[in-house]
């Protein structure tokens, strides 16, 4: 009785959703896995002229918000130019018999900051874009709502990058320098070029010149409800070391943290937060054992959630905040 009724409070968010963003249109394919969302985004303007995305995101059933974003590029069909990434805040409603809408706002996913737009998309039809999730859909009350059958199916989705069109064959057989190769003809000996002396500034650089001039990596987006977000730090790997500082909306929050097994705590009133936030992680040393790795847990009411955070000497971990609702 318990998973039926867990089933029938899925059903309404999973399913094809459509609508129009901008000048063209969108296909979304959602589909509730616990808090989570899975599926694929479709932005086209015709079925030959399309650009798809893995989808991922988070529904709350007690407040019906909904937020989701382009994850992994799958393929690229689109003759259209600087189409980025995108991410969507939007409230799920019915506002008639039958009539399921999502109804919001998007922006780019890699700045909070870029203009957003108006996004709202209707649930029911066929689908324009045929691919492996339309099984999941069709039989989610029937068995296909199973996670790891879920899992399954995303791993088909994004799968493995295709070979270039031409290296096909199999690869050339190894051969050691000055091993004789299959035609008779000796590999030349590869002489190594003096090493140069190269002279750099041994300055070390300050958290903050380490946070401006790293590149930043996005790993989750996290939704933001109720009073506070409470967040625990811990080492995701062997203890070796690990030191970080965080900056939140480009101001440093708290730097000389330690990475251990136990957990750093770091308490935030939703209050002090801004509607889009940027959590950032950076490496103030790799260990022993690089890179830097953090497991981040994050406490939102009765809400948790997880993110595996690596940086390094070249990117920082990123985490944005959304508030929901806004």
């Amino acid at each position: 009785m318990i998973m039926s009724f867990a089933i029938a409070s899925a059903q309404p968010i999973t399913g094809v959703w459509k609508g129009k963003l901008r000048s063209g249109k969108i296909e979304l394919k959602l589909i509730k896995k616990g808090d989570s969302l899975v599926g694929t985004s479709y932005y086209y303007d015709s079925k030959n002229n399309y650009r798809r995305y893995s989808v991922k995101g988070y529904f709350d059933d007690a407040t019906n918000n909904v937020i989701w974003w382009d994850d992994v590029l799958i393929e690229d069909n689109s003759s259209r130019m600087g189409l980025n990434p995108m991410m969507a805040v939007a409230d799920f409603n019915c506002p008639g018999e039958d009539v399921m809408k999502l109804d919001g706002e998007t922006s780019s996913r890699d700045d909070k900051d870029a203009k957003k737009f108006p996004i709202n998309l209707q649930k029911g039809g066929a689908p324009v874009f045929v691919d492996e999730w339309d099984y999941v859909l069709k039989n989610y009350v029937a068995g296909a709502n199973d996670p790891e059958i879920i899992d399954s199916v995303a791993m088909i989705a994004i799968g493995p990058a295709p070979i270039p069109k031409g290296y096909e064959a199999a690869p050339l057989p190894r051969v050691g320098i000055n091993e004789k190769i299959t035609d008779g003809r000796e590999t030349p000996t590869i002489k190594a070029s003096p090493v140069q002396e190269i002279k750099t500034d041994q300055t070390p650089q300050t958290v903050e010149q380490k946070f401006s001039t790293r590149s930043k990596t996005l790993q989750t987006i996290i939704p933001v409800n109720g009073d506070s977000v409470e967040l625990k730090f811990y080492d995701n790997a062997e203890i070796d070391g690990d030191s970080i500082a965080l900056f939140l909306n480009s101001k440093l929050l708290k730097e000389h943290i330690g990475l251990t097994d136990r957990a750093y705590t770091i308490k935030i009133p939703v209050s002090e937060l801004e509607s889009d936030n940027e959590l950032v992680m950076v490496a103030e040393n790799l260990g022993s054992i690089p890179p830097n790795t953090s497991l981040m847990v994050a406490i939102i009411g009765d809400k948790r959630y997880e993110a595996r955070l690596q940086s390094s000497e070249g990117s920082s971990a990123m985490v944005r905040f959304v508030k929901e609702g806004k």
